[in-house]
Order: C-alpha cells, then sequence, then structure tokens
C-alpha cells in the first residue's frame, strides 16, 4: 500500500514539475516575442513621430514627441524630393512585373504539376536550382545582354528582369500548391469538353486563387524594395523606382538638413508594404497553410 501512496506521489510530483517547466518555457517564449516585437515596432513609431518634427526637434530632441504635426514634410518629399514621380514608376513597374509574372508562372505551373510527358522531372529541377540564382548574383551579364539589345533605361524591360528572377520561387510556390488540388475536378472538366486552357482558367485558377495570392503578395514586396537591379538599369531621374530614389533623398537631404522630408519619405515608402500585408495576410496564411509549400 505504501509502495502505491509513494508512486502515486512520484508520479504527481513529476506531473507538477513538468507542468512549471511548461509554463516557465511558454513565459520565456513569450518575453522574447515581446522584445523581438518591440525592437521591430519602435524604429517604425520613431520614423512616423520623426517625420513630422522639424529639423530643430529631430538634432535636439530626437526621443521627444513632435512639437506640431508638420505636414510640410510630406509636401516636401512629394515635391521636392519628387517621391510621388517615385512612387508612380515603382507602382508601375511592380504591376508590370506582377502582370508578367502571373502570365508565366501560372501556366507553367500547371504544366509543371498536373501533366505527365518526358522531362517533366529534369525541367522541375532546373527550377528549383533557380531558387539559388538571384538577380544580384548575375547583374553583370544582365546588364551586358541589355545594353547590347538596347533594354537598359527601360521600366518594362525593368519588370521583365524582375519577373524572370521571381519565376522560380514563384513556380516552386504554386507547384506546391497545384498539386494538392484533387484531379477529380480536372476530370470532370475534361469530361464536360473543356480544353487545357479552359481547365485551368475556369477550374483550376479559381481554385488555386490562395496560392496564386500568396505569390502576388511575395512578388509585390519582393519587387517594390528592390534596389540593386533598378539602380543598374534605369539611369534617366524621371524613370527611378522609390528605393533609388529613396537613396537620392538621402544623400541630398542629408547634406540640405532637411531631416523631416527624409523621414516623411521612408514613411511613404513603408504605407504600400503595411497597407498590402494588412489587407491580404488571412489570404497568405490561407495560401501557406493549404499547400503553398508543400513539395
Amino acid at each position: 500500500m505504501s509502495g502505491m501512496q509513494f508512486t502515486a506521489a512520484s508520479s504527481g510530483t513529476a506531473h507538477t514539475n513538468t507542468s512549471l517547466k511548461s509554463r516557465i518555457g511558454r513565459l520565456l517564449l513569450r518575453v522574447i516575442l515581446l522584445a523581438q516585437s518591440l525592437f521591430v515596432i519602435y524604429p517604425l513609431v520613431w520614423n512616423v513621430l520623426a517625420s513630422f518634427k522639424t529639423n530643430k526637434e529631430v538634432l535636439l530632441s530626437p526621443w521627444s514627441l513632435p512639437g506640431s504635426l508638420n505636414w510640410d514634410n510630406f509636401v516636401r518629399a512629394f515635391t521636392t524630393a519628387k517621391m510621388g514621380d517615385y512612387m508612380f514608376n515603382s507602382v508601375m513597374v511592380v504591376a508590370l512585373s506582377m502582370a508578367i509574372t502571373l502570365a508565366v508562372v501560372v501556366p507553367t505551373a500547371y504544366v509543371l504539376a498536373r501533366m505527365k510527358f518526358p522531362g517533366r522531372k529534369f525541367l522541375t529541377n532546373v527550377y528549383m536550382a533557380g531558387l539559388f540564382i538571384q538577380g544580384v548574383y548575375v547583374v553583370v551579364p544582365i546588364f551586358l545582354v541589355m545594353n547590347d539589345l538596347h533594354m537598359l533605361d527601360n521600366r518594362f524591360w525593368l519588370s521583365a528582369v524582375y519577373a524572370a528572377g521571381s519565376m522560380a520561387f514563384s513556380v516552386y510556390l504554386l507547384i506546391g500548391f497545384l498539386k494538392s488540388i484533387p484531379r477529380e475536378y480536372e476530370e470532370a472538366a475534361m469530361i464536360d469538353g473543356c480544353g487545357y486552357f479552359g481547365t485551368l482558367f475556369r477550374i483550376i485558377v479559381p481554385m488555386a486563387r490562395p496560392g496564386i495570392i500568396t505569390v502576388v503578395i511575395f512578388s509585390f514586396f519582393d519587387f517594390w524594395n528592390e534596389y540593386v537591379l533598378a539602380m543598374t538599369f534605369i539611369s534617366s531621374e524621371h524613370k527611378k523606382t522609390i528605393p533609388v530614389g529613396l537613396s537620392n533623398l538621402f544623400e541630398i537631404q542629408r547634406y540640405a538638413t532637411d531631416w523631416g522630408s527624409l523621414f516623411a519619405g521612408l514613411v511613404l515608402v513603408l504605407i504600400p508594404t503595411i497597407v498590402v500585408y494588412s489587407l491580404l495576410q488571412k489570404k497568405l496564411t490561407e495560401g501557406m497553410m493549404l499547400g503553398g509549400l508543400k513539395g
């Protein structure tokens, strides 16, 4: 009897210790996540507050709240610093890039994921290998080719380069999602008389919408923030995208001591990415969970 009581007491103690360790582990995890969130959020909040300050406030009291909301900083960022023109160029380039990406990636992923033909595995492996090749690493040969073909300083061809650079990851992402769609839907469409294109656009694309939205979100962030290729391939001032324009603004305002418009320009760059992520966060999570990253 005493042995049974000792065993029960030991089991209860072990359970208590395990529960205590679990609570401590969760507490430490929350503290780490809270600290990480503060490290990420604080610079953003400080940047927003600094965008409303005068130059004197930025230099003499950088950690305090602004004395008033100086909207003139944003006006100067749009007019004097030409951030409005840079944003228009970025919107144009990003829209073209995503249109080209979807027009090429969706049919490619559909063929590689749903059809069987000689060389399919090899082509899939080629796209997988492309995941390890970034545009920055091959910028010199791309520049030489584009220079020979007179494609430099052209926003359309910059968009085409962006789309080509994102194809490997986008195809990889979408192949995993398309493989998770049951083939019964495709077979039923074929029986009803749909061809390959009809099946793709009427059946597969609507069912693959979460995966396509995931590709769009990743592509948007990649294209919107890209700097090296835009700096290399675009030379005309009125065609430059917002990362290049922001870099130029930093160099100009650093010597002009107009810090307010510089931080206002940074806020203008952040707004589209925050808005897009806030609106499509649920779709992004849904696309990832439904098979966007499955092999």
